[in-house]
């Protein structure tokens, strides 16, 4: 159930190049996130109608963290918030990933798609690796290291691998029974043809642009194998019956 709330700035810092960390102190949204969930954060200007989608990099009681990168004016505008300050927020929105896997996991987190890792990492009660690819700067890294066993891609191999993601698990010969995955597109659907080629399960966290954030608008489809019960077509709408897929359900 998502919640319509006025939530409360408690802390806020720039970690990495223009990556904001931010702490909410919420009623009811931290509380009820699962892993892979997100929330829709409003913009005072309302001239900005619509929310803009960021997903819940981790919980603490009431307590809430995104980490979001300020490329818009609205993730801009968010990024100069201060603390004190009283922001609407809805959420959590969205279907998660499962927590009950006790198999070995590969956890892959890809440039902003990293931050929802996090809380996956925390929560997944199982063996687990877990795999980040940056552009450049890091950031979250030594978080991750309470959770499992971290490794690093970067594209110009400064630190770890050079290349991305996939050439790290080659390079260093990791192997798990089931994959979970956050980041750009490319990354995702380089990580549904290995774990296809591999006869692995794998879940993958989509990123579409958002208006309603509640699944009538249609705005933020993705093709499906299957005829979705909704729009009756091979579409499923990331903002409800994701962002979290089975890999095999969704075509990328």
């Amino acid at each position: 159930m998502a919640y319509r709330e006025t939530a409360t700035v408690i802390s806020k810092d720039k970690i990495a190049g223009d990556v904001y960390d931010i702490w909410f102190e919420t009623e009811k949204i931290a509380q009820e996130a699962v892993p892979g969930q997100f929330v829709l954060v409003y913009s005072k200007d309302k001239a900005r109608l619509l929310p803009r989608p960021i997903s819940v990099c981790l919980t603490e009681g009431n307590k809430l963290r995104l980490v979001f990168r300020a490329v818009g004016e609205g993730t801009k505008e968010f990024s100069e918030f201060e603390t004190g300050d009283k922001v609407e927020i809805q959420g959590p929105v969205g279907h998660g990933y499962d927590l009950s896997n006790k198999k070995k996991a590969l956890i892959f987190g890809g440039g902003i798609g990293i931050p929802p890792m996090l809380n996956l990492a925390k929560e997944l009660d199982c063996e687990k690796q877990i795999v980040l690819g940056y552009r450049d700067e890091l950031f979250l890294n030594e978080e991750f290291e309470k959770y499992g066993q971290v490794y690093i891609a970067t594209e110009d191999g400064s630190c770890g691998t050079k290349g991305n993601v996939l050439n790290a698990v080659d390079e260093l010969g990791l192997d798990a029974d089931v994959l979970y995955a956050c980041g750009p597109m490319p990354m995702l659907r380089a990580i549904k043809n290995y774990a296809i080629a591999h006869d692995k399960e794998a879940y993958i966290s989509l990123e579409e642009k958002m208006a309603c954030g509640m699944g009538a608008c249609l705005s933020c489809v993705c093709k499906s194998k299957e005829v979705d019960g909704h729009s009756k077509v091979k579409n499923k709408r990331v903002c409800t019956e994701g962002p979290v897929f089975d890999a095999r359900e969704v075509e990328i």
